[in-house]
């Protein structure tokens, strides 16, 4: 028996920061024009790196939020403050308790406990202010969001890796399927750190020229920091709707992919069957291309064998490196660009594209028509989600 496919959620709001620009439109605008944000920093002192940091300085919180006050906020803050006043509207219109909160990351606050760490070795005792529970722990973004938005209703952070903020964005969709909330913020943040830095160092993960994804020379990812986040909706309208959220759990291996792309098939074909759609429907396929060897050759298997060679496929990392927790919803709103702005981004450095890799790598901008985006995010662990995303219900 045919299964009726799922409510499509108009996606009302939406804003992204990260190496590329500190608003939406600047960084939609370096997408287009095919500019990356990856450069080489000392980020690590003990190593140079090439990195997606973000452009600026972030501003503090406002004073009220001043305990919640770490870099991972003040980035998040900034970047939220766009869709703020949507966000006001949907509380004034259907109530603050029928608003969610779902917000995904990976790292949390360990930069500002490292700087702790430093302080209470060098000096004996912790910095003034420093609050274990609201600086390090993931509730303190919770908190910052809570007090920015007026958001009273179901609240929690996701943390499942490299898919944390796709993640999120899966769990409002079932929050609003339910009944149980009107609207929901979802989206997520991750800021660089020394942790993350020489733990992907350590795996020998890090490309140190910067990544290529899907290139016969790719050698590694490159590391970001930003933010992203969208309101989905129960009714209204956007730029782009919310047609499946696909989630697979392989658990093959704590780092490695699964060899025959197991989780990213089912994630795919979930989301396609959510939303009641051919596999032919796919215009382009957002990419989790981390540029790392065994990613990328087990995600283009597994792509192909879902939707076919010809769909133009990249990965957006060659712009703003790898951004973890923030990397799915990140790449929602690039999703949301290619259907609003009809474009496929070039998957930068990709050429030459490594010959084992049969699907059509975007080498170069395709101006084309674009009403469905598959975006996929694949964590540490086989934490899977793939994000379908239209023009239309």
């Amino acid at each position: 028996m045919a299964v009726s496919p799922s409510p499509a959620l108009p996606v009302t709001a939406h804003c992204a920061g990260n190496a590329l620009g500190v608003t939406t439109l600047s960084v939609i605008g370096a997408l287009e024009a095919g500019r990356t944000g990856l450069r080489r920093s000392l980020a690590d002192p003990a190593h140079e790196m090439v990195l997606g940091e973000f452009p600026c300085p972030p501003e503090p919180p406002p004073a009220a939020l001043r305990a919640f006050d770490t870099r991972l906020v003040r980035i998040s803050l900034m970047v939220l403050e766009e869709i703020v006043p949507a966000i006001e509207r949907a509380v004034a219109r259907l109530g603050a308790d029928r608003v969610a909160l779902v917000l995904g990351t990976s790292t949390g606050g360990i930069r500002e406990s490292e700087e702790a760490f430093a302080a209470w070795s060098a000096q004996g005792s912790l910095p003034a202010g420093f609050s274990l529970v609201n600086r390090h722990s993931f509730n303190g973004l919770l908190g910052a969001v809570r007090g920015r938005t007026g958001i009273r209703g179901p609240g929690y952070v996701v943390a499942t890796a490299c898919s944390s903020s796709a993640e999120a964005i899966a769990t409002a969709r079932r929050l609003l399927l339910s009944g149980t909330a009107d609207a929901v913020l979802c989206g997520g943040a991750d800021t660089l750190c020394t942790t993350t830095l020489r733990g992907f160092r350590s795996l020998e993960a890090i490309s140190p020229g910067g990544c290529r994804p899907f290139s016969a020379g790719r050698d590694g990812l490159s590391l970001g920091e930003g933010a992203a986040f969208l309101l989905l909706e129960r009714e209204g309208n956007g730029p782009a709707w919310l047609l499946g959220a696909g989630e697979s759990s392989d658990a093959y291996h704590m780092s490695h992919p699964h060899p025959e792309g197991l989780g990213a098939r089912l994630a795919m074909r979930d989301a396609l069957s959510q939303a009641g759609l051919d596999p032919s429907g796919v215009d382009h396929v957002n990419a989790h291309g981390t540029g790392t060897p065994a990613n990328d050759g087990v995600e283009a298997a597994a792509i192909g064998e879902v939707v076919g060679n010809r769909v133009p496929v990249a990965s957006t990392k060659g712009y703003t490196g790898h951004l973890l927790g923030a990397a799915g919803a990140t790449e929602a709103v690039f999703a949301i660009a290619s259907i609003a702005r009809g474009f496929v981004p070039a998957s930068l450095g990709a050429t030459p594209v490594d010959p084992a890799i049969a699907i059509a790598i975007a080498t170069g901008p395709l101006r084309q028509r674009v009403r469905t985006v598959l975006s996929n995010s694949f964590a540490f662990g086989g934490a899977n989600v793939s994000l379908l995303l239209g023009a239309g219900p």
